[in-house]
């Protein structure tokens, strides 16, 4: 009979797979070998595999180049990385060595793209797409780079009264795009999205606003949908309407030549995920194609803002099982050395579920087990995958220790989680290290930031360490 967690594994899922193997009954991820790392750096910890986030970028280049070659497609493709998904550092460092472009989302963003510029990371010829809600702060920010002849920042304008206030600051000419207000998915709770201007606006919006006043140029259309890119109805239905309100301005609007495809390619969060991302992207080029060449009009660049696609399969949590318990005749617990609602808040607040995998231990029997953080709060546990309503992991009754992890974490995890300030229960935010490889190949550690400290809280709520 086959008991090890290693044959529950192979009978579950086509495995390897995405980047994860395993070598003497422990597992790897992108070739790294987690138990070492777990036992040289201890848990919690968080990790960032750097190389990840490039390869990213070159794939999707290299699937909206050959969408557009196959079907002779007239235009460029632009890859933005939308910074909220993560702003750190090493993360904007990697995207920024493969020359990709920007989209920002709020005030403290445009100080962002200050930085970076100083720091030679960008030029005055990044594009710099800029959307959400614009309060006075955001539009005077990006006033100020357009002031200061950065010569592609677009703010896309999300409602009928932002364009007067760039007016008003504004000293030259300018660029903008306009967020079509897309109808949101049968099952959500609202039809319209709050977001942007809704279809019916749009073009009268430019007739009037826009096209007789020769300080601004509307120059992209932009099409966001929350649910990503997902071979369905809904979204092919609502890319088609918004390609065919680009067709109409374009029609009586030279300046507009750029499509933005906003919401991103998903992201893996089980080993049985199936996507196929070269016949999206097919699609997708060659309906917008289809459409700009039946209005008769030239097709647009196509501009994507990938957050998650770009760092979330970079990313990994690794933990220790510090107990075991178990609580009636059915239900056992392993309790984990943090808090899922300090280190990974999307399985709190939204329900989200990343692939979780032992590090170790393969070669054990496996057990269903709930996990359990270490906060009083009643929802800080886990104990449910996407494919099955339970979770196992093995089971050693030698007493050896148990690491466990989850993967695909690299997106949002740290902002949602209040990366360096108070955390739930005063739990602290784990230790991080970053991945890299070196010119031979061989896999650099760096340990980016240790665990919180209480001195560090202390500070933020007030308190003088004595």
């Amino acid at each position: 009979m086959k008991t090890k967690y290693s044959d529950l594994i192979d009978q579950t899922f086509d495995f390897p797979s995405f980047d994860f193997g395993l070598a003497n009954d422990q597992l790897t991820f992108h070739g790294i070998p987690l138990t070492e790392v777990a036992e040289k750096f201890g848990t919690p910890l968080k990790l960032t595999y750097l190389p990840k986030i490039g390869s990213q970028i070159e794939k999707a280049r290299k699937l909206f180049g050959d969408a557009m070659k196959k079907c002779n497609y007239n235009g460029d493709y632009y890859y933005c990385y939308c910074t909220k998904s993560s702003h750190f550092s090493f993360v904007m460092n990697e995207v920024l060595d493969h020359k990709a472009h920007l989209e920002t989302s709020s005030e403290f963003d445009i100080d962002l793209i200050g930085h970076l510029y100083r720091q030679n990371r960008i030029t005055k010829q990044t594009h710099i797409i800029c959307n959400g809600y614009k309060l006075p702060g955001y539009v005077n920010k990006i006033a100020g780079l357009i002031n200061d002849g950065f010569e592609n920042v677009v703010p896309i304008l999300d409602n009928l009264d932002e364009l007067d206030h760039f007016l008003k600051v504004v000293t030259g000419t300018f660029q903008v795009g306009i967020r079509i207000a897309a109808e949101e998915e049968p099952n959500f709770e609202f039809y319209t999205s709050r977001l942007g201007i809704r279809y019916s606006d749009i073009l009268p919006f430019y007739k009037e606003k826009i096209a007789d006043n020769p300080k601004v140029n509307l120059k992209m259309l932009h099409f966001f949908i929350n649910t990503g890119i997902k071979d369905d109805a809904y979204y092919w239905s609502e890319l088609n309407k918004c390609i065919n309100v680009y067709c109409e301005l374009k029609k009586i609007c030279e300046s507009l030549r750029a499509f933005d495809i906003g919401g991103g390619f998903p992201v893996p969060n089980l080993l049985t995920f199936d996507y196929d991302y070269e016949y999206m992207t097919n699609e997708i080029v060659q309906n917008i194609k289809n459409a700009c060449d039946s209005n008769k009009v030239d097709t647009p660049d196509i501009f994507t803002e990938f957050g998650s696609f770009t760092v979330a399969e970079s990313g990994a949590a690794i933990y220790s099982i510090i107990a075991e318990k178990k609580q009636n005749d059915n239900e056992k617990w392993y309790m984990i050395d943090s808090s899922f609602i300090t280190t990974l808040p999307d399985t709190w607040g939204i329900g989200q579920r990343f692939i979780l995998l032992a590090v170790n231990n393969w070669d054990k029997e496996y057990q269903r087990v709930n996990l359990g953080g270490l906060t009083c709060d009643s929802q800080d546990y886990y104990n449910a995958e996407v494919h099955v309503n339970q979770v196992f992991l093995p089971n050693p009754n030698d007493g050896s220790k148990v690491f466990l992890g989850f993967f695909h974490t690299g997106a949002y995890q740290e902002s949602l989680g209040g990366y360096g300030g108070i955390q739930h229960c005063l739990v602290p935010a784990p230790k991080h290290i970053l991945v890299d490889k070196d010119e031979n190949g061989e896999f650099t550690y760096e340990v980016y930031a240790e665990q919180q400290t209480s001195e560090s809280m202390m500070k933020i709520l007030g308190y003088e360490m004595k």
